[in-house]
């Protein structure tokens, strides 16, 4: 079993009085799990990363691996491993050299080193490069050597600190779907810092959603990208981001609107009585790009929201079109069909089921529980 436990885990730079770049996250990674920490810079989730590694101390709280606190336990008799955002491997060194250097320091006999980097080179399809030195490999297979060489160490616990970014765009995806076969093959458990959302979705098992060094959501990709915990989550996981509006609720009985100067929803999705204590005041309505529509006929029925503006600016994307408008001063945009042609300074207006609608606190930022989830992705 290799349980990781982050229990009121905090990082606190300059004495006990000091800023809290973690502070009191909470956590647990099952055996075998991709766990992604995913948020901006400065969110505090490397910060956390190098703490699970023993690479900055903890302030408190308490870390546990596969049920041991490791609270002051040395990185090197935690067995982890560690892959950087730098492949840091040593130039002079072939691959397989360094494949085995870290078991030669540990003083590994040698048949079960060769074993060990013969078996990681066959995995990772590095067999055929085994002579070769850094500078003549391409930045994917350095970033597979890397890979391979806390492989060899055969870990408990995997760590990965933005691997991917010092990569370009077609190598990223091909050593992304890398990362995810290998996981599948090892069954290891797994922890994974980003930024990028994709790298997110497409990878983790559950995603961790920092903010403040503080931990803003956890939960299946899915299900945090359908059902954020507040506005930070709903415009930081999609591309674009969640179109917010600050709005009116207003209504009686079971018929509620979200209304602004550019936008109008009606709100089915909760019920009055939950709505019924928030009339006449502020809330913050969401749209996602992807629900937007020109032609309200694409809408199967149903009440729908609209949103009016000014088209200023066109992305055509070949496989789709990203219209943003100018709405009242809230910019918006639209994901829509690749053939869509709208001309810069166009008046238009943008339809929306209203089922697709989110509702958040205007004060906290939270969301307004619904009792119907804007999309079921648990069933």
């Amino acid at each position: 079993m290799a349980v990781v436990r982050l229990e009121k885990l905090c990082k606190r730079y300059g004495g006990v009085g000091g800023a809290a770049a973690v502070d009191n996250v909470d956590l647990t990674i099952a055996d075998g799990e991709f766990m992604v920490l995913l948020g901006p810079s400065g969110c505090g989730k490397s910060t956390t990363l190098r703490m699970v590694a023993g690479l900055e101390t903890i302030s408190s709280g308490t870390l546990s691996i596969d049920g041991r606190v490791v609270n002051d336990v040395p990185a090197k008799d935690r067995d982890i491993a560690m892959v950087f955002q730098s492949y840091a491997l040593y130039p002079h060194m072939t691959v397989e050299d360094n494949l085995a250097f870290g078991l030669r320091r540990r003083n590994i006999v040698a048949a079960e080193i060769d074993r060990r980097v013969k078996d990681a080179a066959e995995i990772l399809g590095l067999t055929p490069l085994l002579a070769r030195k850094p500078h003549a490999l391409s930045g994917g297979q350095r970033q597979r050597v890397a890979l391979g060489r806390a492989m060899v160490r055969e870990p408990m616990v995997f760590l990965f600190d933005e691997p991917l970014s010092n990569l370009d765009a077609a190598l990223r995806v091909n050593t992304r779907n890398e990362l995810i076969k290998q996981h599948h093959r090892l069954g290891s458990t797994m922890i994974y810092v980003t930024h990028d959302q994709v790298e997110a979705m497409t990878m983790g098992t559950r995603i961790c959603v920092m903010n403040g060094g503080k931990v803003a959501q956890i939960g299946a990709p899915l299900e945090v990208y359908w059902q954020p915990a507040d506005t930070f989550v709903a415009r930081f996981l999609g591309a674009p981001p969640m179109n917010l509006f600050d709005a009116q609720l207003t209504g009686q009985g079971d018929a509620f609107t979200a209304a602004t100067g550019a936008a109008t929803a009606p709100l089915t999705r909760w019920t009055g009585e939950t709505l019924a204590a928030r009339n006449g005041r502020p809330v913050t309505l969401g749209v996602r790009a992807e629900d937007l529509h020109l032609d309200r006929a694409a809408l199967q029925g149903g009440p729908v929201g609209s949103i009016k503006g000014r088209a200023f600016a066109t992305e055509p994307l070949g496989a789709e079109t990203l219209l943003v408008i100018e709405a009242r001063g809230v910019e918006c945009t639209a994901r829509l069909p690749r053939d869509v042609r709208v001309t810069p300074g166009e008046q238009v207006e943008l339809f929306f089921a209203s089922s697709s609608a989110y509702l958040f606190d205007a004060t906290s930022g939270r969301a307004i529980a619904s009792e119907t989830a804007a999309r079921s992705v648990l069933q």
